[in-house]
């Protein structure tokens, strides 16, 4: 009798069990099944990175779901986010991506049109909606924009002797410079020997050379400025890159590295990380950098110049001012098994977008530009947004074979020409055909 009784319970139990949802997680309950967690692709070290781990605990609180995130390098990012698009095996529910990337992988990706509400839309810094999209569908939701601004010491360009001796040499007052011809005024002028020893110790500028992107990045710049639109394709899939605003613009930066010689040599080994830090130390009088760099060159524990530096915007070309921005992106894997919780998750982390304005110095959103650019050490932040909204400045094209097209044709080709082994005009009509070769 005690036996058949048990067996009712456990039976009765297991019934219940089946109506009450017993061992499952109500919605809104933090109690958690052992699958719910949503794994997140970022750069390691990066603000991305950062960003998600301080905002863990309180997605977990909201939604019940657990973040996991896999950090990897920069290349890291790019292999295992193709990978899994590839394969579709869902190893992934979000990834933070460069801009670079998108075109490419957007065939593997969830639309988030119904994200961009217009609440979304019209907080976005200039060019961050486009640089999302392709076809006119939303792939990306901003996380932060970047552009290269001038950054330069106040402790040369404000000494009452060096504007003396500047307006004597080249007959106009010493500032910042906003256009090609005063950059290499004011880079000749700064570059010298400032010791006695025979060697020159200070350079008015850095050029970028290396085989990086940054190296194509800071030439298209300037390209911009010279009237080139689109960027390096257009419309009609026409190859632009040998046409004068880009050779103008190659032609300039070979001046300042073989001519004017106002730029430390090694260029070819020198990107924005190498060029920062000879500024930290004291070496450069000026760069035109990522924005966000002002903030370690302003820190006492980075940089030997702090508190002797100011920033102005991008420099201005017959076209105007312009700049190619540099935003990063979260986006959807469509293999994702968790598509609505990583949904709730890239909104989650639009609407804690300031703790990426905390990590890095910029973000995606205007609002946060606007609170931010009014507080002390951010300054630089306003040199951002009036470069951003610069009429030359472009997005790079949202092509697949971008990342081709910069490493096997453009950086090269830039390099070639500091390199005096051909003419800007050889080096980007070589590139010029390098890319028609890529594309078909």
């Amino acid at each position: 009798m005690q036996k058949k009784i048990i067996c009712t319970m456990i039976t009765t139990a297991l019934v219940m069990s089946l109506f009450t949802g017993c061992g499952t997680k109500e919605s809104g309950s933090n109690t958690a099944k052992k699958d719910d967690y949503i794994t997140v692709l970022v750069q390691g070290g990066s603000p991305a990175f950062e960003a998600t781990q301080k905002t863990a605990d309180a997605f977990k609180e909201q939604t019940g779901y657990e973040v996991r995130v896999e950090s990897v390098p920069y290349t890291g990012v790019y292999d295992k986010l193709k990978a899994d698009i590839t394969a579709s095996t869902g190893a992934y529910d979000v990834a933070t991506i460069d801009i670079l990337w998108m075109a490419e992988f957007a065939q593997g990706l969830l639309p988030i049109d119904d994200l961009m509400t217009d609440e979304v839309v019209n907080d976005l810094m200039p060019g961050m909606l486009a640089g999302g999209q392709v076809d006119d569908v939303n792939y990306g939701m901003p996380v932060w924009t970047n552009c290269k601004i001038l950054i330069y010491r106040t402790d040369l360009f404000e000494d009452p002797d060096e504007m003396a001796a500047f307006k004597s040499e080249y007959g106009y007052e010493l500032a910042p410079p906003t256009t090609w011809q005063e950059y290499r005024d004011v880079a000749k002028f700064f570059t010298r020997d400032t010791n006695g020893d025979g060697e020159t110790d200070l350079y008015g500028t850095g050029i970028f050379g290396k085989s990086d992107g940054d190296t194509a990045c800071c030439w298209l710049e300037e390209s911009v400025q010279a009237g080139a639109k689109p960027v390096v394709l257009g419309d009609d899939g026409e190859v632009l890159v040998n046409q004068k605003p880009y050779v103008d613009a190659l032609t300039f930066l070979s001046d300042i590295v073989n001519e004017d010689k106002s730029c430390p040599p090694g260029a070819m080994e020198m990107a924005s990380g190498e060029v920062s830090e000879m500024f930290y130390q004291g070496n450069l009088a000026m760069m035109l950098n990522w924005g966000h760099f002002y903030l370690a060159a302003n820190n006492p524990e980075t940089s030997k110049v702090a508190g002797k530096v100011a920033t102005a915007p991008h420099l201005s070309g017959s076209a105007g001012v312009g700049a190619i921005p540099g935003p990063w992106y979260q986006v959807i894997p469509e293999s994702s098994k968790k598509q609505e919780i990583a949904k709730e998750y890239v909104k989650f982390m639009y609407d804690n977008n300031e703790v990426i304005m905390q990590n890095l110095g910029t973000a995606a959103r205007k609002s946060l530009f606007e609170e931010y650019g009014k507080k002390e050490g951010y300054e630089f932040l306003a040199d951002i947004q009036a470069t951003l909204e610069g009429p030359a400045t472009q997005n790079r094209a949202p092509i697949v074979e971008w990342n081709l097209i910069e490493t096997e044709a453009l950086v090269p080709a830039i390099q070639q020409a500091l390199l005096k082994e051909k003419t800007p005009q050889e080096a980007l009509d070589d590139a010029a055909e390098m890319i028609k070769d890529l594309l078909n």
